[in-house]
């Protein structure tokens, strides 16, 4: 069996065309490739031995590319069992077997059937066969082959974009990288020239050059300056078969931009620049911009501007917009017409990014000269102080000047000034000022104790035009020694019954409505006309304080409940002012503790915090509250059906209550209807301790000393009982200063008069005889009144 196969190459060469092979012997047949396939002749040479297998083959070879109309002839297959007489039949399997490559069953001719492209697939694996036509038996075993695609130059080179964009710095040195391109070609590079790449430019020179191996692109100028041109676009070609003629190219484009250094140094387009400005132009105001001119971009342009000199220097000051990179000058101080209407300065701009390699070209500064003309504008009247500060004494006549303000007109004009005063800050006209020379002086009298300082506003205002301003004046009112001294509160105390001379009863202190430079000093003492036999002393205690002392031993309250101290306080300022203060002192029951037992109504309401002062205040408050007629009619009902609820003492005979009325001779007498519990009559020694009664202080704010009932024996009589109780009480010191009633009360065996319940009075009426009450006194008037008299329960 044999294989043929055919290889191209550009220049003639002998190849083998195909194996012939037989059970002995294997010849060679050599065919030359430079002449069409048809046309050749094989040319047999030598022979080979073999001695196993009786056919074989490897691969074939086929041009890629077929431009022809009839199949392309590949090889042939035949194996040494073919005896020519037809009974073999030769088949074909693998990659196109059957669509793409076909086989003559008879003669083993192989043709492929389509253009084959290496470039899609670069060789074929087949599987051949010979076997019997009649039995389908195989011949020889089944045999791998190869159809390799033989590579012609069929593609171009191609690069990876399109476009390429590359940069590099301006004023670079020759040979400077700039980027690199890359080409690539599908044919066999491992077959000839035709995959072999060569770079060349065809558009950019003289400015850029590039390696033909490798595809770098270099710079091939020097000094190419971005102000001058900043984009090239160059056109880089690549060519297969080593660049030689006929070989397929491919270009590509590549945008290169110069990016800029600092090379340029800045400039001021001129010299001078004039600018003009108001005097009236506010500090931080700007009056003017300037711009100096860069060549370079970004941060190569960015410039910082100075005053380095020029008469302005200290007035002016000039800051960089970061975003225009101007210059804006503004005002530093304020302006002033009258004293300098123009003023020179000298600025400098400098790049603030260096490039050291560029230092040559310098210096990377200018300057330029900036002349600023000041505007007269009308302008207010200007005080010689921004604000006066004056004082006065309290005493000071009406009309004294106090002080004086000043303005003056800042224009050339100096016109007239007229001055006044703001009454929106001085209403209760107290000052006034000179409207020619601005005197201030008051109008009326001044109490430093009212108001100590005064804040006024003096307005300066020119005749022509009206331009004013204005000026605040504090005047301080100066204090004088016009105010006496005081109690420095309202003082009330007490004093006990049993007090000893020299005992303190209250400490004092005063208060004064002046301000002394040296603070205050005050002076305590008793009033002349009260110390003739006074009760009580004042000791200075020379701290403005002074102690109120007691100037003899004992007190009574029966006597007098209440005494008035009058007592001087005197400052130390000059001229001296005193007053006379009045310290009440009630007059207490007290225990041997000194603590108050009882004392007078108005003493209770004193100590109770409650003054009259007070409680009249507090009564006008309920009737302000209750002003409207509604309201007043309600409070009246309500007081009126109160005054219904009141029971009267007894209502009839069958009301067997027991009452007593408490009832007192020299005070309330009959009509003081206040009762005490009628328990206390029934068992004297079950007194609650802590019963209070009405007549006395409570005891919560002066416990009183307990005293143990008292007890009597079996079978006394009750009026022994009740004189006893009657001179406890009577010598009792913690008794209230008024008559009350006093329990007297005591139910025991052999009481004279029994029971005073009136519960059996209505079964044993008649049994009973109450007439001795009548001796009693006329305490117990009133019991005798109602016990002793036949016809008094009768008629009642």
């Amino acid at each position: 069996m044999d294989g043929r196969g055919t290889e191209s190459s550009s220049a003639p060469e002998l190849v083998i065309d195909s194996f012939f092979f037989s059970s002995i012997t294997m010849t060679a047949c050599y065919s030359r490739n430079d002449r069409p396939m048809s046309t050749q002749k094989p040319i047999c040479g030598v022979t080979l031995k073999r001695s196993k297998r009786g056919w074989m083959w490897n691969q074939f070879f086929l041009l890629e590319e077929y431009t022809g109309s009839d199949y392309q002839y590949v090889g042939k297959l035949h194996s040494d069992q073919d005896r020519g007489d037809g009974t073999v039949k030769y088949i074909l399997n693998g990659d196109g077997a059957g669509s793409l490559f076909l086989i003559d069953e008879n003669s083993g001719d192989i043709h492929a059937t389509k253009r084959l492209d290496r470039e899609e697939k670069a060789y074929y694996t087949l599987r051949a066969q010979a076997v019997n036509k009649k039995t389908g038996w195989p011949l020889e075993p089944e045999s791998e082959f190869i159809i390799k695609i033989h590579d012609i130059n069929d593609n171009e080179p191609k690069f990876s974009k399109d476009v390429y964009t590359a940069s590099v710095p301006e004023m670079s040195d020759v040979g400077t990288s700039v980027i690199q391109v890359t080409a690539t070609d599908a044919d066999d590079a491992t077959y000839g020239n035709s995959a072999k790449v060569v770079y060349s430019i065809l558009q950019g020179q003289p400015y850029f050059s590039v390696e033909p191996d490798t595809g770098i692109i270099r710079t091939a100028l020097s000094n190419m300056n971005r102000e001058s041109r900043e984009n090239y676009q160059v056109v880089i070609q690549a060519k297969d078969m080593a660049g030689q003629m006929g070989g397929l190219s491919g270009t590509t484009t590549v945008s290169i931009t110069l990016w800029d250094v600092n090379d340029n140094p800045p400039r001021f387009p001129q010299g001078v620049y004039q600018f003009s400005a108001p005097e009236s132009t506010e500090v931080g105001s700007p009056v003017g911009k300037i711009k100096a001119t860069d060549a370079d971009v970004g941060k190569n342009a960015e410039m910082d501007y100075s005053i380095i000199g020029g008469d302005g220097i200290d007035v002016f000051d000039i800051v960089t917009d970061t975003d225009s990179q101007e210059g804006v000058i503004t005002v530093k101080k304020p302006l002033d017409y009258e004293k300098k209407k123009m003023y020179v300065l000298k600025v400098q701009v400098e790049n603030i990014h260096l490039d050291p390699r560029f230092l040559s070209k310098g210096p990377f500064k200018d300057t330029a000269t900036v002349k600023i003309t000041v505007e007269d504008v009308d302008e207010p009247p200007n005080f010689e102080r921004p604000s006066y500060v004056m004082e006065v004494k309290e005493d000071a006549p009406i009309g004294s000047i106090i002080g004086s303000v000043s303005a003056t007109d800042p224009d050339a004009s100096r016109s007239p000034v007229r001055y006044s005063i703001d009454r929106r800050t001085e209403m209760h006209w107290l000052f006034n000022v000179h409207a020619g020379n601005g005197s201030i002086f008051t109008l009326e009298a001044l109490d430093r104790e009212e108001h100590s300082w005064h804040n006024i506003s003096v307005v300066a205002t020119e005749f022509n035009p009206k331009q004013s301003s204005r000026v605040p004046v504090y005047i301080r009112v100066l204090d004088i020694n016009d105010n006496a001294p005081t109690f420095a509160d309202v003082y009330e105390t007490f004093v006990c019954e049993n007090a000893k001379d020299g005992q303190r009863i209250q400490t004092v202190s005063a208060m004064d409505a002046d301000e002394p430079v040296g603070g205050h000093k005050f002076f305590f003492s008793l009033a002349p006309e009260a110390s003739v036999k006074a009760n009580f002393s004042v000791r200075d205690n020379r701290d403005n304080t002074a102690g109120i002392l007691t100037r003899r031993s004992g007190f009574n309250r029966l006597q007098q409940s209440s005494y008035l101290v009058p007592v001087v306080i005197s400052d130390g300022d000059y001229p001296m002012q005193s007053s006379t203060n009045t310290l009440t002192v009630h007059v207490c029951a007290c225990d041997r503790d000194g603590n108050m037992k009882a004392c007078s109504a108005e003493a209770l309401l004193r100590s109770a915090g409650l003054s009259t002062g007070a409680l009249v205040a507090i009564l006008l408050c309920v009737i302000i509250l209750l002003s409207e007629p509604a309201v007043l009619i309600v409070v009246l009902f309500a007081a009126l059906r109160r005054q219904k609820k009141k029971e009267p003492l007894i209502i009839s005979k069958e009301d067997v209550r027991d009452n007593v009325v408490s009832y007192n001779d020299e005070g309330g007498g009959e009509e003081d209807t206040q009762a005490f519990d009628i328990g206390t009559l029934r068992n004297p020694e079950a007194i609650e301790d802590n019963k209070q009664r009405r007549d006395i202080v409570p005891e919560s704010l002066y416990p009183p000393v307990r005293r143990a009932p008292v007890t009597s024996r079996e079978n006394t009589d009750v009026r022994d009982f009740i004189s006893q109780r009657l001179q406890d009480n009577d010598a009792d010191p913690t008794a209230p200063p008024y008559d009350s009633l006093a329990t007297y009360a005591y139910e025991g065996n052999g009481s004279v008069a029994e029971s005073l319940s009136s519960l059996g009075s209505a079964t044993t009426e008649g049994d009973h005889d109450y007439n001795y009450l009548t001796d009693w006194g006329p305490r117990f008037r009133k019991l005798a009144d109602m016990y002793g008299g036949e016809d008094s329960d009768r008629e009642s």
